[in-house]
This record gives C-alpha cells, structure tokens and sequence, in this order.
C-alpha cells in the first residue's frame, strides 16, 4: 500500500520480489544488507547473516530474471575474501565492488567476478582509519563517501583510499551525528546521511559543508525512526529505508514529503520453486491469512509487518540501478522488492 500527499507528483509500480530463505550457499539469501547493480545489470546480494549462520556471509549474485549466477566470499573469518558484519556496498565506474565491514573496521575491494584486490582496514579516528564503517556511496568522479559510524563523521577518501576530507562529530545539531547509517550521493555530488539514532537525514555539500535536515521522530508522514538507508534519483527525489517504521518514505528535493510504501510482495520464482515440490507446506499457505487484521496490541510497525507478508520487514537499504528501479532488501524476510518509478 502507498499513499501521496504532495505536489510534486511520483508514483512507484510495483515490479517483482527475489529471494527465498536458506541454511547454505547457493540461490537464496540469509539476511541480506545490501544490493549493487554491475554495469552488466547484474545484481549483487550481500548476505549479512545472523549470529547461527555467519558461515553463509557472502555476495550472491543473480538477475532480473531470477536466474542464481553465483556468489563469491567464504564466511566469518580474517581472510581477504571473509568477514564479520558486512553492512553496505558500492561499484565504481570500473566496475569495482567496496564492501565495508563494521566490525573489522574494514572497507574490502573486488572486481566484478568476486577477485580481491584490495583493502582499507586501519583502526582508529584519525584520517584514513575506521571504528565501525557503515554506509558507503561513490560519485561520478570515483571519490568514496564513508560514514565512519562510531567517530560520528563522514570520511571522504579516492579510490585507492587516500584521504579528502571528513566531517561530522557525535550530537544532535546541524552536521552532528549519532550512530550515522547509510549514506548516498545525488548527480551534483551531495551528500545525504542517514542519522540512525537521531532520527532524521542530513544533507551537505561533497566537502562536507551543511545544508539542510529533514525528518523527526515519530511514525507519522515524513517522520522517521531509525533511518538507515538512503537514495537519490535524477530527480532529486530522497528514498528512505525508514527501518523502525518498516517502510519506505520518499522526500521531494526541499525535504517535503511525497510518499510512503509499505510493501506488496509476492512470491518470487524461487519461493514458487520450492512450494512446488513441498506441497504440505504450499497447501497450508492457501489456508493461511497472510494479511490478517492485528488485535490493537499488536497495532506496532513491528508487529504488523512481521504478520503482513506482503509487507516490508526489516527494510535496510535503498539503491538503483542503470534503468532508475529500486532495490530495497528486507533483512527478515531474506528477500528484495523491486520498484520502478512511474
């Protein structure tokens, strides 16, 4: 379900869901984080993965068609091609994945077929270092935009991670920042924050300077709780991954609120796949209430999306491909929605 309440006139279609649920490697996702679309409009899943199975952390890759193409990353460890809490992920104009990773403070560099090539994994809070890198964003000229999560900044850095800039500090006024999450760029190169725990996104010029903030607590039509991701269109249109509230809100380019979408999934051809060889488990679906009417003291975000299907549940990121569709994965539902832009 979407509602509009804006001048500025946008409508989003839906256009199919991929995923399904699974305890090992191969078609599937365990929690996905984050999506990249490759220059070849292939599609890159990083699967964050609870505590239970950290040995299916990985980068599945697959198509619009659904077609499972493979994946690259070996699990929880130290290894260049491992991790421990991958968050977010970004190409560049060559075609070269960033990956970050909260706990090892490290952002890991591939090339399109899942190769390593490099890595920025100094821990600290001076130029350079991470404590907790979450978010990660590149503009047309291949610059890095980093939120350095727990030193409450941004760092700008080149693509072979030398130093720009940074800015930011921990507070609740204009450029501060507490628990910093997701982080985008629009063509004129500025910069879109999502402020986790203060409930809002900030916006600067590329060098960091402020320019604006919109969004409040709270679960009513442009108020956010727990922002923690963030797009851009060509338009200037601002996407929200508005996690605590389960939904997606787009921003007009003046911050002024145009739309929320809740979710309308349906099964993915890989869900179909499966049900139709577990027929047990296909026929207590069709009995099932999928979209039931909740008892007013489930009446949470929470609760109503973990008992909606259709619904988003867990929303984390936001991000777009070539042909201006958007990508939002669900965390809960290991699974994405996809939009188009109408």
């Amino acid at each position: 379900m979407s509602t509009q309440a804006s001048p500025k006139q946008l409508t989003l279609e839906y256009v199919k869901t991929i995923g399904l649920a699974t305890n090992q490697t191969g078609r599937g996702f365990v929690n996905p984080y984050d999506v990249a679309v490759g220059q070849d409009g292939r599609i890159f899943v990083l699967n964050h993965c609870d505590s239970a199975r950290k040995n299916l952390i990985r980068v599945g890759i697959v198509n619009l068609d659904e077609d499972y193409l493979g994946e690259f990353g070996s699990g929880a460890g130290t290894g260049d091609d491992q991790f421990s809490s991958p968050v977010a992920m970004v190409f560049d104009s060559k075609d070269r994945l960033y990956i970050t990773d909260e706990l090892h403070h490290r952002v890991t560099i591939f090339d399109s077929s899942g190769n390593f090539l490099d890595k920025w994994d100094t821990k600290g809070s001076g130029s350079g270092e991470f404590n907790g890198p979450a978010g990660i964003a590149i503009d047309s000229n291949d610059n890095v935009y980093i939120v350095d999560q727990h030193n409450s900044r941004v760092q700008k850095l080149t693509s072979d991670g030398k130093f720009i800039a940074e800015w930011g500090e921990f507070g609740s006024g204009p450029g501060q920042f507490n628990l910093p999450w997701g982080i985008a760029v629009d063509k004129e190169a500025n910069v879109y924050v999502a402020d986790w725990r203060n409930d809002r996104i900030q916006k600067f010029t590329t060098d960091g300077a402020y320019l604006a903030s919109f969004g409040e607590s709270g679960d009513g039509d442009g108020q956010l709780n727990r922002p923690s991701g963030v797009g851009v269109d060509d338009e200037g249109f601002v996407y929200v991954a508005d996690w605590g509230n389960e939904r997606l809100q787009v921003f007009a380019p003046d911050g002024s609120f145009v739309l929320v979408e809740r979710g309308q999934a349906t099964n993915s051809k890989w869900a179909e796949d499966y049900l139709s060889v577990n027929l047990e488990e296909k026929e207590t679906r069709e009995i099932s209430n999928l979209v039931p009417d909740l008892p007013p003291h489930l009446n949470t975000p929470q609760h109503i999306s973990a008992q909606t299907e259709p619904y988003f549940w867990g929303p984390v990121s936001v991000r777009f491909d070539r042909d201006g569709r958007l990508y939002i994965p669900e965390s809960n539902r290991h699974r994405m929605q996809i939009y188009q832009r109408k």
